[in-house]
């Protein structure tokens, strides 16, 4: 009883019935069908199918997850075709900002020209575009360097084309009958500006145009007032100018402005400054840095200038175009060297741009400026040192690097820069003598764009018309005024009465 015995054969289980898909048609796309499976409830109570083995049912049914004890979730899911994406799944891989490399120094330059671009007033952009501070060329307008202004052309890009633009040059006006009655001669044929071929037009209400007589009598009292009825004493060294041309310019163009604003209503409404500032800072061209940490780099050609004019007068509204904005009126010089060979010298201070006065000041447009040139650039000492051919170099040196300064600084005080350029061009008149020649410029500032990068594909150039320098008159003695020269004359007051055609 208690053994087995060896014929003993157990009974066997009856068949099992063919095993039936547990799935019979499967959910629509991108659905998922649930069963749940109580405790002590097989599956083929549930969905009507004999429950398959665990491993089959893991494989046919994928994972299954308790989500309490005594129920359990099983799931199927349809795979659908992936949907196209809407933008990469990752950021762009972009260049560290503090590495050397050229793509760091690209995207440093791009993110400080969306900053530049982005700054909410023009006070604001000044001071991001001046933040930085290396070592620049100190660009100065009044300089014994040789051949100086061709220099200076390159470093602005700036034309320069001789004589008075065709507007600006008026022809000399029929003289009062009183006016030739007091000097008791005809006009003389010098006296006319040359390339003039029309007077230039009054506002309504105003005569033709002021008596010749009443202007010359104005500039030669002027200037005897200073050099002949004042008893000066004598002049320190290198203190000529201050002395005697000095005085007589302030008060030969506060007479002549004040005189001739009933003709001009832009002189009325003008702000006449003595002894100003002028500032602009620029990029033009690349170079190798030689010393310091930074040696090895590509760095932009930094200049600056600071420009210390006699007087100028600044205006509320801006002077008339002379030329169209995309004029070519010549080729601009192509110096490869060095400045450091002019020379210039390199000096690390403040970035700055000015005009004279501040973004808020209504009077925001240039007029015309004043240079007095210092005794070191007396006509005497360049013909003592044989050096004639220099003399006309200081003149135009001097204008080329004032009204650029002057015209550049206006043009960013209304929100341009070499990443925006002008829209529409600046012009300015400027007059540089020594007391006694004079010689005028008119300047039109067309592009700011000077940085390697911007001036590739810039066909603007800068525009500077200039005279040769012309003496005033020729001698003072016995309180008279001998050879008094009615050309430059003429060319001062055309240059006053310059003023934009709504007036």
């Amino acid at each position: 009883m208690g053994r087995w015995a060896p014929n003993h054969v157990a009974p066997k289980a009856p068949p099992l019935p063919a095993r039936q898909p547990l799935l019979q048609a499967s959910p629509p796309a991108g659905k998922l069908r649930y069963h749940v499976v109580r405790r002590g409830q097989s599956a083929a109570a549930v969905g009507g199918h004999r429950p398959a083995p665990l491993c089959c049912e893991m494989a046919a049914l994928g994972a299954r997850r308790l989500l309490r004890p005594g129920r359990r979730w099983f799931s199927e899911t349809v795979p659908d075709a992936p949907a196209p994406l809407a933008g990469p799944l990752y950021p762009p891989v972009v260049a560290s900002i503090t590495a050397k490399s050229k793509a760091a120094k690209s995207l440093r330059l791009q993110r400080f020209n969306e900053r530049v671009h982005g700054a909410a007033t023009v006070e604001e952009k000044l001071r991001l575009y001046g933040k930085l501070q290396r070592p620049k060329y100190m660009v100065y307008p009044q300089t014994f360097a040789l051949n100086a202004d061709r220099w200076y052309r390159s470093f602005t890009k700036t034309v320069l084309v001789p004589g008075m633009p065709p507007r600006a040059a008026a022809a000399k006006p029929p003289i009062a009958a009183a006016g030739a009655a007091e000097n008791g001669k005809a006009p003389e044929p010098s006296a006319e500006a040359p390339g003039a071929t029309s007077a230039p037009e009054l506002s309504a209400g105003t005569s033709p145009y002021p008596d010749m007589g009443e202007l010359r009598s104005l500039a030669c009292d002027a200037l005897l007032q200073e050099s002949f009825y004042q008893k000066k004493k004598r002049p320190f060294l290198y203190r000529d100018q201050d002395h005697t041309p000095g005085p007589f310019l302030t008060q030969l163009v506060s007479t002549l402005a004040s005189f001739l604003s009933g003709r001009n209503p832009l002189l009325a409404a003008s702000s006449l400054d003595l002894n100003p500032e002028v500032n602009f800072y620029w990029h033009h061209g690349n170079e190798v840095v030689v010393h310091g940490h930074r040696k090895g780099r590509v760095d932009p050609v930094r200049f600056q200038i600071d420009d210390n004019p006699h007087l100028q007068i600044r205006v509320p509204k801006q002077l008339p175009e002379v030329v169209p904005l995309e004029s070519d009126l010549g080729h601009v010089p192509v110096i490869d060297h060095k400045p450091s060979k002019l020379p210039l010298f390199k000096k690390q201070y403040e970035n700055k741009v000015f005009i004279g006065s501040k973004v808020a000041d209504p009077c925001c447009y240039g007029h015309t400026q004043f240079h007095l040139l210092p005794d070191k650039l007396r006509r005497e000492r360049f013909i003592k040192a044989h050096l004639e051919d220099q003399i006309e170099v200081v003149y135009r040196s001097n204008g080329i690097a004032s009204l650029f300064a002057w015209t550049a600084a206006q043009a960013m005080y209304q929100g341009f820069w070499n990443e925006a350029d002008v829209t529409r061009p600046f012009v300015s008149q400027a007059v540089v003598t020594d007391g006694k020649y004079f010689a005028f410029f008119c300047y039109q500032l067309n592009t700011l764009a000077l940085t390697s990068e911007t001036i590739k594909n810039n066909p603007r150039k800068n525009i500077c018309w200039g005279t040769d320098s012309k003496p005033l008159y020729d001698v003072v003695e016995d309180g008279d005024v001998k050879g008094f020269n009615d050309e430059v004359l003429l060319q001062l007051v055309n240059f006053l009465l310059n003023r934009p055609k709504e007036l």
